[in-house]
């Protein structure tokens, strides 16, 4: 299940989202002005920011910018009232990855979601995954984006969940940064290969024993990274 942040300060549009994106079963939280939204999307675990534009305190563009350049990797979709082309160059260049020009339908965005969704998950080979998959003292439950480890559970975002998928649908093999860009985030979206370590990073830190000297996550030099689990 995704999880949604709506940074939208528009009181009717903002319930709007909110209604029909909880009605298609996503986790949903509203934030009414730019400050708000940007604390929160480096805060939280979100899958999905819709980022109004013109926003109080901290316009979008501004939050995108600042996202994409401490590495976070968020799926932005853009609002604005605005149509000039200028304007929605403007937004793709400092990261987003689609743009809807109000007014717009609820089903119009649901695709464009869905297209995003696709492209992240082009190719990892997950069709043969099962639900669970056990290794060591860990349970992954991909439907419901959570890792158990002793007990303890800990949940996972959509491109954690997608690296996984695709490091184990290639146990064992030699996978090279640029390959899950290209796979899991789409190289031309986001062309950076610090994203992929601190993803690793992170995966590391809710699997590992010991972060520092991974067992299931192997660093190869010079080559990119094995899974064993």
């Amino acid at each position: 299940m995704w999880k949604v942040l709506i940074a939208e300060d528009d009181p009717v549009m903002a319930i709007a989202l909110e209604d029909g994106f909880r009605y298609e079963g996503y986790k949903v939280v509203v934030a009414k002005d730019g400050e708000t939204a940007l604390r929160l999307a480096k805060e939280k675990l979100f899958d999905l920011l819709i980022l109004d534009i013109m926003l109080p305190k901290v316009c979008g563009y501004d939050i995108c910018k600042e996202l994409r350049d401490s590495g976070n990797d968020i799926a932005i979709i853009m609002l604005t009232a605005r149509g000039q082309e200028s304007e929605k160059v403007i937004g793709l260049r400092l990261g987003a990855d689609d743009y809807v020009t109000k007014p717009f339908s609820f089903l119009e965005l649901m695709a464009r979601i869905e297209a995003i969704k696709r492209r992240f998950c082009k190719n990892t080979g997950s069709q043969n995954i099962p639900e669970l998959y056990k290794f060591g003292n860990i349970t992954i439950n991909f439907n419901k984006f959570e890792i158990n480890k002793e007990n303890i559970t800990t949940e996972l975002s959509f491109r954690e969940l997608n690296l996984l998928k695709y490091f184990i649908s290639h146990r064992g093999e030699v996978v090279t940064r640029e390959q899950l860009l290209n796979i899991v985030w789409g190289y031309d979206n986001f062309p950076l290969t610090r994203t992929v370590d601190m993803h690793i990073v992170k995966l590391r830190q809710k699997i590992e024993d010991d972060p520092s000297n991974p067992m299931f996550i192997v660093t190869v030099h010079r080559a990119g990274y094995k899974f064993t689990g």
